[in-house]
């Protein structure tokens, strides 16, 4: 759903993106207002609701936003890359509208796309115009004025959806948007990291089968009252080094969900880093095969993803 941002006095001024299902900050516009005279689109932080019965499935969106949102979407733009919108809770001003459509024939929105607002992002990159990713506190002190909403809670419509984004992303958005000016090098790194998926689901799916091949052979000569012939000295550098990385991604991602939740929430995100793990596998295969569909001439296919609306909206968010 698509609201425009008017006013009495004058000309719509910018656009708002936002779902029906979206709970929107009563201060928004005022961050809007605020940004949009020096910016080309202003990008409000996205903080998932915890849903009460789903919380490894649709808590990971919790994890994965309060890290994107809070250090990610920050540091792409420091580096000065394109920062992609996220359809919901997003300013446009109309003179960058106008460019885009213009540039178009006439339709500023892309129909074909799966990821149209990943798209409209970096194409406003492109022609110029910055964005923001606005953390302005409710209150001095407080939390972020952004957007709520509850995220998939069943794993097939999560993987239904991931599978749209790593398409449109990772696959179809490789063909359709390239990649930056030749001079941005962040640009270049920062849209190489978002189709990173390419490389990182088969590594995934190597080392979860290493995994479970490792623990078969360690229970094959436990039953066999044999031990286990020991790793090279530099296998079991290698394994330490990589297992230490994987504690400190852990814990940064615990500190990030700690700052937009809380404690219990921190806990809660180092074993929905299997699920997060879980649900990117599922969705890689259906991606593929989406994608194979869309190199073969087959139309671009729009899988809306099921929202729900809090019943108390002030009560989710509190």
């Amino acid at each position: 759903m698509r609201c425009c941002a008017t006013s009495e006095e004058g000309p719509v001024s910018a656009i708002v993106l936002h779902d029906a299902e979206d709970i929107v900050h009563p201060s928004e516009f005022r961050v809007f207002a605020r940004h949009l005279g020096v910016h080309a689109a202003v990008q409000l932080p996205v903080v998932p609701l915890c849903h009460p019965a789903s919380r490894f499935v649709s808590g990971h969106y919790c994890d994965e936003f309060s890290e994107a949102h809070a250090k990610q979407m920050l540091v792409r733009s420091a580096v000065g890359a394109g920062m992609p919108l996220a359809g919901v809770g997003c300013a446009i001003r109309r003179d960058m509208i106008g460019r885009i459509a213009d540039a178009r024939g006439g339709a500023p929105f892309d129909a074909t796309s799966l990821t149209e607002d990943y798209e409209l992002g970096l194409t406003i990159g492109v022609m110029g115009g910055r964005t923001l990713l606005a953390r302005d506190p409710e209150c001095p002190g407080g939390r972020p004025v952004a957007v709520r909403a509850y995220f998939p809670s069943r794993l097939p419509a999560a993987v239904r959806q991931k599978a749209r984004w790593m398409t449109g992303i990772a696959l179809a958005g490789w063909d359709r948007v390239g990649w930056g000016p030749v001079a941005g090098i962040g640009d270049h790194w920062m849209r190489m990291r978002d189709r990173r998926a390419t490389l990182a689901i088969p590594v995934l799916v190597v080392a979860y089968c290493a995994l479970v091949v490792w623990g078969l052979s360690l229970l094959g000569h436990f039953i066999g009252g044999s031990s286990a012939p020991a790793l090279p000295p530099f296998v079991q550098t290698l394994l330490m080094i990589n297992f230490g990385l994987l504690l400190w991604r852990l814990v940064v991602r615990a500190v990030f969900v700690w700052r937009a939740y809380d404690w219990r929430q921190a806990f809660w995100s180092t074993p929905r880093f299997l699920v997060s793990n879980y649900v990117s596998l599922l969705a890689a295969r259906l991606a593929f095969a989406m994608y194979l569909r869309l190199l073969s001439g087959g139309a671009p296919k729009w899988d809306k993803t099921a929202h729900q609306f809090p019943e108390n909206p002030e009560q989710a968010t509190a």
